[in-house]
């Protein structure tokens, strides 16, 4: 293994997957603060919305909003996720500059989620890709389940590796690979990194790791000497798969900021700031911060 890097690069998701299982409905304004104080902490990449049917997620209704509130704002990119063309053209006409599509790496949770085979839901995102990429956007994939499914169980790692290529065929420059119930462990993380990366470059690879189990720490530290420069994280730790019972929140961009940071590993981001803005939307939430750092900070106070 190579050693740890001496930089990565902090994904925020928390505006968007993390807040998106919120059972009350955040204001459009609190979500619009939440991304400035983000980018204003220096994280570079937040992803700012979905453009689902709100019947499925009402949380995300306001994606259009909040995009074109933001947009501009900083030199931050803010994707969002577009599961299909309906989804696609709200972002176009919203003045997106980069999408996220999603596939899983679960026969059954793909059914389940969004009603197809993981072939057809390919086919389907790859019109999405396409379309996209002409307008001028930039595509983000994620591959759900790589490390469990909620319904099957453990999940092959070839089937990952498959999914993953498959996204990257389409035209996605990045796959982000999510561990979506937060079942993973270290060995099983580093596995599953390895042999994905025979079939798509490390360097064109991410991970999205939950925290349910309180693995999300050591699955990063495990997978960063294999080459992986890129993290997904939400601040606070806020989120959970709203098809996934029982998955709670991701990694908190918070503690994984303060093991990075500790590790003399270089992110650009300003860690109190961040730690603001997990208080922030917290209080918003009516709860305490999930966080590690979160709690401490609230002890402290």
């Amino acid at each position: 293994m190579t050693p740890y890097p001496d930089k990565v690069r902090l994904v925020e998701v928390g505006p968007r997957d993390g807040l998106q299982n919120e059972a009350t409905l955040v204001e459009p304004a609190v979500k619009i603060k939440l991304i400035q104080m983000l980018v204003d902490a220096g994280l570079q990449y937040v992803e700012a919305g979905s453009f689902v049917s709100p019947k499925w997620v009402p949380q995300m209704a306001s994606s259009a909003e909040v995009l074109e509130a933001v947009r501009g704002y900083g030199d931050a990119v803010y994707p969002v996720l577009t599961p299909n063309m309906v989804g696609l053209n709200a972002a176009l006409a919203s003045g997106a500059e980069e999408i996220a599509v999603f596939a899983a790496a679960s026969e059954t949770f793909s059914q389940k989620n969004i009603n197809c085979s993981i072939d057809e839901s390919l086919e389907r995102l790859k019109k999405v890709a396409q379309t996209a990429l002409a307008k001028g956007l930039r595509v983000r994939g994620y591959v759900s389940c790589v490390l469990g499914c909620p319904y099957q169980g453990e999940i092959p790692v070839s089937e990952v590796a498959r999914v993953a290529l498959a996204l990257a065929d389409i035209g996605c420059y990045e796959i982000s690979l999510g561990d979506t119930i937060g079942c993973g462990t270290p060995l099983q993380a580093q596995a599953m990194v390895q042999e994905v990366s025979e079939h798509v470059a490390v360097e064109h690879l991410a991970v999205h790791f939950h925290d349910t189990y309180g693995q999300g720490l050591a699955n990063l530290l495990a997978v960063l000497p294999l080459g992986v420069t890129v993290i997904d994280t939400s601040v606070s730790g806020l989120g959970g798969c709203p098809y996934a019972k029982g998955a709670s929140g991701n990694v908190a961009t918070e503690d994984v900021l303060y093991m990075l940071h500790g590790m003399g590993i270089e992110t650009g981001v300003d860690l109190n700031a961040v730690i603001r803005a997990g208080s922030y939307i917290s209080e918003q939430l009516g709860r305490p911060a999930a966080s590690h750092l979160g709690q401490i900070e609230t002890l402290a106070g």
